[in-house]
């Protein structure tokens, strides 16, 4: 069937020209370049090559040096001797110059610790601490000694001065130190070395961080004033 089909469409059309099979083209590979390298070895030995090379100067030396077993330290080249015994019972100071050690400590570090100044503060009485002072000063009682602020001039502060009646000045202001004598942390004897006269330099010497305006508050009798005659 598949033959008379064909005869037939043929002779219908007898100008067609047949399909024409696919030519099959073979090819040869190109030739090796000459200019390859002739000495290279093409195969399948995965090797390293040989480090250092077999005709290189490293291992022309090392077949020279002949071969040596390490060496063996004793007891005494690894560790050092012990010090010597009288470093043991040294004492502070400088070390006296027989010694001659070189694992001395330098003599910067050999001198005892300075002692630690003292603050300068006394034991007070019971019921006289800060909170005492404090509770002192919202009583109402009067410690300024006035009914009203005064105009001090350098003679009236100085006929403040005993312990019953101690008045010192403190930045251009009077106040009257009697009540707080014993309640000051250095002693009474300190705080009367400002009584009767200006006290502003010593107080910044000693405890310039402490507010006198808020601790004496309550004592502050007046303001320095000059002479009336000046």
């Amino acid at each position: 069937m598949a033959s008379y089909l064909r005869s037939w469409l043929y002779s219908q059309n007898p100008t067609a020209d047949a399909p024409v099979a696919p030519a099959i083209i073979e090819t040869s590979p190109p030739a090796p370049d000459e200019d390859d390298d002739a000495d290279t070895v093409h195969g399948d030995d995965d090797a390293p090559p040989a480090f250092p090379a077999l005709n290189s100067a490293q291992r022309a030396t090392a077949t020279l040096q002949p071969e040596t077993s390490p060496r063996i330290l004793t007891d005494a080249q690894l560790m050092p001797p012990p010090p010597p015994p009288s470093l043991a019972s040294r004492v502070p100071g400088v070390p006296s110059s027989s010694g001659s050690s070189s694992l001395l400590v330098p003599t910067t570090t050999t001198k005892p610790p300075p002692k630690p100044a003292k603050k300068g503060k006394v034991a007070l009485a019971p019921g006289h601490g800060p909170l005492d002072w404090a509770n002192l000063k919202k009583s109402g009682q009067n410690l300024r000694g006035t009914d009203t602020l005064l105009r001090v001039t350098p003679s009236m502060l100085k006929e403040h001065r005993t312990r019953d009646d101690a008045w010192s000045s403190f930045g251009g202001k009077v106040y009257n130190i009697t009540p707080y004598l014993p309640y000051h942390p250095g002693g009474e004897k300190e705080l009367m070395r400002v009584a009767g006269r200006d006290g502003s330099k010593l107080f910044a010497l000693t405890h310039a961080w402490v507010n006198i305006d808020y601790m004496l508050d309550e004592c502050l009798v007046g303001f320095m004033v000059p002479e009336s005659g000046s």
